[in-house]
């Protein structure tokens, strides 16, 4: 009778072991796993995180899209009715240049 009590006592300690083991080597794992989502995310750009939600933010934003979709348009306006490639790039630059000054202006 002890000897099998004994034999069993065994076999679940063995079990419990391995669990044990399983759970470590699991444990160990998701630590790495973190540790280079963490080291990857550390030099990436953080968008949202910390990110204005106010009423006066919402409007800059908004106005923000404003002059961005209407510099858009003129430059799609001028890529369909010139043809030549001066004037597209011409155009290109002149949005780039003038993009900063109607944000500060308008926004």
């Amino acid at each position: 009778m002890s000897k099998e009590r004994a034999v069993r006592r065994a076999e679940r300690e063995r079990e419990s072991a391995l669990r044990a083991a399983a759970r470590a080597a699991e444990q160990e794992r998701r630590e790495r796993r973190t540790a280079r989502k963490r080291s990857l995310t550390r030099k990436l750009p953080r968008f949202g995180i910390g990110q204005q939600t106010g009423i006066i933010a919402r409007r800059r934003r908004a106005r923000m899209t404003a002059v961005f979709c209407i510099l858009l348009m003129l430059q799609v306006l001028v890529w369909v009715v010139r043809d030549d490639w001066a004037a597209r790039l011409t155009a290109l630059m002149l949005s780039l240049l003038v993009f900063p000054l109607m944000v500060l202006f308008i926004v």
